[in-house]
């Protein structure tokens, strides 16, 4: 039988995503044929798996760092949050329906099977497949029919490992709670738990594991000390855009509005990782910053909705301010849709809303349609003639005159628009700025010279980096018998 083993968190957000991608790839790195899986997973931050379809974009980090294709089987349920409607779900990698959260659980045993079936799928050839959770197993209210926890583990029969993040505080508290409150046979399935995000001197917290180990019994795989290589691989979900500050102070400064809707912000990772850029991300309440040379509108799961929300925190204005300094604007997916005159929705896919103006900066109307975009591209940007590539995910047709004005070539067909002056552009594919020859052209556009590392090349370095950290803080005897 295929090994696994399941990494569940006593919180959302406490490094189980990073963790799981630095096992894939010290499992990788030691010639094991290693795959993650994640039963369900809640984010706008979507990938194109290899195999057609949607899946969460960290189990496509996660792929790439077990260096295996990726595939719509390692996360069977996406919740992409949206407005009215509630959440899309996704389930293998096609749209099934759309939910709200009371909704959402009456479907949670058909979409078990589903979950099951895909686990058996990715467990097929693997030596080893890394689960990673969601939320946490102390969520007890939602213990009936839960699938992305305990029920997965449970009926897959999946040994769990517990992550405790340490730096938010309490951590003993909430690993000793988790087990005072868990059912037996849901505690008999977690066989010991791992301190993450530690700063400073490990030692120091001897006397916790033993705390923890006194409560619970379980015995500690290891300290993980704060990764600094994780900032460096793409986030999981927009939870993590209240922590991100600036950009190291930088000859060009970008401003990126965070609309409430945003999806697959890690489009913009490629310019953070900049030295000589700034990468400012506004939050509602702040003005886009005066100084800016250029302003991205990322993708929106919800166009209409965060238009209205873009106008509501007077960003609108910005940008007509904005643009008659010289400043230059790209609206990607979501973002382009919004650059348009119009944008219609006449069968309510979004919700309520059948049309809203739109900003007025492009020539072009966008109208909603039922059928959706998922596909990986090749593409070739129009103005600077160098490849590119990324994928797309939408749903909408736009057309215009400026599309006259394409800003890219994808898969041999014209896409996006650009300006009658040339500062506006809008376009559909994302990643863009991942390609180095791209993003390159346009620093230099904005006077930024210099040879550009590659991306893929320095997420590649982070993975092996965080391999090396888990390698060394992670108990030697467990690691020999997940990895041996």
């Amino acid at each position: 039988m295929t090994k696994a083993i399941m990494l569940q968190g006593t919180g959302s957000d406490v490094g189980k995503t990073v963790l799981v991608a630095g096992l894939c790839r010290l499992a990788a790195n030691r010639g094991l044929k290693v795959k993650p899986f994640k039963p369900q997973n809640m984010s706008n931050n979507a990938a194109v798996a290899d195999d057609g379809g949607e899946i969460g974009r960290a189990q496509w980090l996660q792929s790439l760092a077990a260096r295996t294709s990726s595939s719509i089987h390692m996360n069977p349920v996406l919740l992409k949050p949206q407005s009215e409607n509630g959440s899309q779900i996704i389930v293998q990698g096609k749209v099934f329906g759309q939910a709200k959260a009371r909704d959402y659980q009456r479907l949670k045993p058909l979409l078990l099977e589903h979950v099951l079936q895909s686990f058996a799928i990715v467990s097929e050839g693997a030596d080893l497949v890394i689960v990673e959770g969601a939320g946490s197993p102390a969520e007890i209210n939602l213990r009936p029919g839960d699938i992305a926890n305990m029920g997965f583990a449970t009926r897959a029969k999946v040994p769990v490992v517990l992550v405790g993040d340490i730096d938010r505080g309490g951590v003993i508290a909430s690993l000793a709670g988790t087990h005072a409150i868990l059912s037996d046979d849901d505690r008999a399935m977690i066989s010991g738990y791992i301190i993450n995000k530690f700063r400073g001197d490990v030692s120091l917290f001897d006397d916790g594991n033993a705390a923890i180990n006194r409560f619970t019994g379980w015995p500690c795989f290891g300290v993980v000390p704060w990764l600094k290589a994780a900032a460096r691989l793409p986030a999981e979900d927009s939870v993590v855009l209240e922590r991100l500050v600036r950009g190291t102070s930088g000859a060009l400064k970008i401003a990126v509005p965070v609309l409430p809707r945003i999806a697959n912000f890690d489009d913009l990772d490629p310019l953070r990782a900049e030295p000589d850029v700034e990468l400012v991300f506004v939050k509602p309440g702040d003005r886009l910053p005066g100084d800016a040379a250029l302003v991205i509108l990322p993708g929106s799961k919800s166009t209409i909705a965060d238009l209205r929300d873009l106008r509501a925190a007077g960003w609108d204005r910005d940008l007509e301010t904005h643009i008659r300094r010289g400043g230059r604007v790209i609206g990607i997916c979501g973002g382009y849709q919004m650059l348009g005159r119009t944008v219609r929705d006449p069968l309510g896919i979004e919700g309520a809303s059948t049309a809203t103006p739109g900003l007025g900066l492009l020539d072009v109307e966008t109208e909603m349609a039922p059928e959706k975009t998922v596909r990986n591209s090749l593409a070739v940007s129009a103005e600077h003639g160098v490849p590119l590539a990324g994928y797309q995910i939408h749903l909408g047709v736009t057309t215009g005159p400026d599309c006259a004005r394409p800003s890219a070539v994808i898969d041999g067909v014209a896409d996006g628009a650009v300006s009658a002056g040339g500062r506006i552009m809008g376009t559909y594919l994302h990643g863009l700025f991942g390609s180095d020859a791209y993003r390159g052209k346009l620093l230099e556009s904005f006077g930024l010279s210099g040879e550009r590392r590659s991306y893929r090349q320095s997420v590649d370095q982070a993975l092996d980096e965080v391999a090396d950290e888990l390698e060394t803080h992670l108990d030697k005897g467990w690691l020999a018998g997940l990895l041996g």
